[in-house]
């Protein structure tokens, strides 16, 4: 069975859930034209489940050569279904993998679904197992390739959540920090917030210092999950650093965090 053989077996496995209202809905959620089938997110991950024992017995490079011709349909389903398989061999993920993986973030990725998808598990996966590649999302994050930029910020959506790489996500926070794509924005607001669950104070004092230059729309997305006392102080556009030590003081008391001796070690 050529790869063309398995592409269609795939296409038709995934035509067989399609609608026209799953297609014209998905399409309001981009702001750019993309190539929809027309399936709900939950029936691709069935299909490419099924799909893969078409594969299953393939060796990992050449299973990345019928990912790379999923992804270069441009079809999200397709490309959906070329991020499940490719990650279903994390554990066999080496180094030289990363040059294949560059590669299609800058080729194939146009949208943010195929973007995130893609990045939070397959490049976050790797960056966790192979740690100093971290350095190379830097260089993303200095792209002219919007979605290239967004990749280097959402890789770390999941390792950030596990408290990994924190000097590294305030740096590449500090690269996109300015940048007017309001896709990068989000982008790396959403690292932010994923910080914030694992260390919320150091996110917050990160917001409040930047909050003078920081988008709106980046802010947002970084305070999501914070307590309204302290969604209320990063939003104010001036900044007092006593009411943002005093917020995070009380929020953090009031889950036993703190006592009121430790207050000065606390501000200092």
């Amino acid at each position: 069975m050529t790869n063309v053989d398995i592409i269609e077996q795939v296409k038709t496995a995934l035509e067989a859930f399609a609608t026209e209202h799953n297609r014209l809905s998905g399409q309001r959620f981009f702001k750019e034209e993309v190539c929809l089938i027309g399936v709900k997110s939950s029936d691709a991950r069935n299909v490419a489940k099924t799909c893969y024992d078409l594969v299953k017995d393939f060796e990992k490079e050449q299973l990345f050569n019928v990912c790379e011709e999923l992804w270069d349909t441009n079809c999200m389903e397709l490309c959906f279904v070329a991020c499940n398989w490719s990650l279903r061999r994390k554990k066999e993920f080496i180094e030289a993998d990363f040059e294949v993986f560059e590669k299609w973030v800058s080729s194939f990725i146009t949208n943010w679904a195929t973007c995130d998808t893609f990045c939070n598990h397959n490049v976050g996966e790797f960056v966790m197992k192979f740690p100093n590649y971290v350095e190379n999302l830097k260089i993303w994050a200095k792209s002219h390739n919007r979605w290239v930029k967004r990749a280097a910020a959402v890789s770390l959506i999941i390792p950030a959540r596990k408290g990994l790489f924190h000097t590294e996500i305030y740096q590449i926070a500090d690269i996109l920090l300015l940048d007017s794509d309001d896709m990068v924005q989000k982008g790396y607001g959403w690292m932010l917030k994923s910080a914030s669950q694992y260390d919320q104070k150091a996110v917050f004092d990160y917001v409040c210092s930047k909050k003078s230059v920081m988008p709106r729309t980046a802010l947002r997305y970084a305070i999501e999950k914070m307590p309204e006392d302290m969604r209320k102080i990063a939003m104010q556009k001036k900044f007092n650093k006593k009411d943002c030590q005093l917020t995070v003081f009380f929020c953090l008391k009031n889950k036993g965090y703190f006592s009121f001796d430790k207050f000065e070690r606390f501000t200092h």
